[in-house]
């Protein structure tokens, strides 16, 4: 008797491994692709894997790092990736220039503008108008640049009306503090950093977001290869619901996304990464997520990115129709 019940124990056990081991099998597999590296600004994608989300959906989602939205746009175009986070202007230029290019924008993460002015208490520098004349350094490579001449256009000044110079990333946070330049133009997503730079050299930050300086438009945003919406399209709805779900997550528990980061990429620091966090869902969660709902792209707001990014890339108006990178399907998953 008794062997008979171990011997059903053990073939139950059996089955239960078996199904176990063909629902890992079944999981649909998924490469996301970061336009840039890890950090707490990257942790919803992270908190998918982590928490669960994905899974629950069926999904086993592998993550690559990125350098900038072209890169990212590239390998989602030729297949290295299915979908990923790229911003939507880089987007836009690039189906411009090329309108077979096969990506679509499916879902906003920043319905913000991320760029801003950073400088200090003691510049007296509190707002847009303040800044001329004043000697400001950027990064080479950001998109910030690109917008620069036109934010200070809608503010009644001249495109060159400040002191530019250009300096490696990493030399900013230095620049501002030790006053060889009045201010800097970073991400809103860094204020923690530059934040903590100002209070250990005895300084008080001073933020001037673009945003509030008549700079509308959506930035980061998940795009997708036409060919994983077209020939898997249950495939994406799941992702785009178990993203939405890991995105609202991240916004509710900041500490507990930063340590999904940092256990999947061990070299980010929580306090670093919960900091970003804090930061970056201002461009996630404010008024025009409030109005549009989270992750909406509205005809009348992809309208207007596209008009300022033809601006900034010095593009015809009618060089593109912006509905045509646009893919709203995932969004009635929601």
């Amino acid at each position: 008797m008794y062997k008979g019940l171990a011997h059903s124990f053990l073939l139950a056990v059996t089955l239960a491994g078996g199904l176990i081991s063909q629902s890992v099998l079944a999981a649909d597999q998924v490469t996301y692709q970061l336009d840039w590296l890890p950090g707490g600004d990257k942790s919803p994608v992270y908190v998918g894997v982590q928490e669960g989300f994905f899974a629950d959906e069926g999904l086993e989602v592998s993550i690559a790092s990125g350098r900038g939205s072209t890169d990212a746009i590239t390998k989602i175009a030729t297949g290295q990736a299915d979908i990923g986070s790229a911003d939507i202007g880089a987007l836009m230029a690039a189906k411009a220039q090329d309108g077979s290019l096969p990506v679509k924008a499916v879902y906003s993460i920043f319905n913000q503008a991320p760029h801003a002015f950073f400088t200090l208490a003691k510049n007296d520098i509190s707002e847009m108008t303040d800044m001329e004349g004043k000697k400001v350094a950027t990064s080479p490579f950001t998109s910030s640049n690109a917008f620069l001449p036109l934010v200070l256009k809608e503010n009644g000044m001249a495109e060159d009306a400040v002191q530019l110079t250009k300096a490696d990333p990493g030399a900013l946070g230095p620049m501002l503090m030790n006053g060889s330049t009045d201010a800097i133009i970073a991400w809103v997503t860094n204020i923690a950093l530059f934040a903590d730079q100002a209070k250990a050299t005895g300084n008080e930050l001073v933020v001037l977001p673009w945003s509030d300086a008549g700079l509308e438009l959506y930035s980061s945003s998940l795009v997708a290869s036409e060919r994983f919406l077209n020939e898997r399209p249950d495939v994406a709805r799941r992702f785009i619901r178990a993203f939405d779900k890991s995105l609202k997550f991240t916004s509710e528990n900041p500490r507990k996304a930063a340590e999904a980061l940092h256990s999947m990429v061990p070299e980010v620091d929580v306090d670093v990464a919960t900091a970003q966090i804090g930061d970056t869902m201002e461009l996630v969660m404010n008024d025009v997520s409030q109005r549009d709902g989270v992750g909406a792209l509205t005809k009348e707001r992809v309208a207007l990115t596209w008009d300022w990014v033809s601006q900034a890339e010095k593009l015809s108006d009618d060089a593109l129709d912006p509905e045509t990178v646009i893919d709203r399907t995932l969004l009635k998953a929601l």
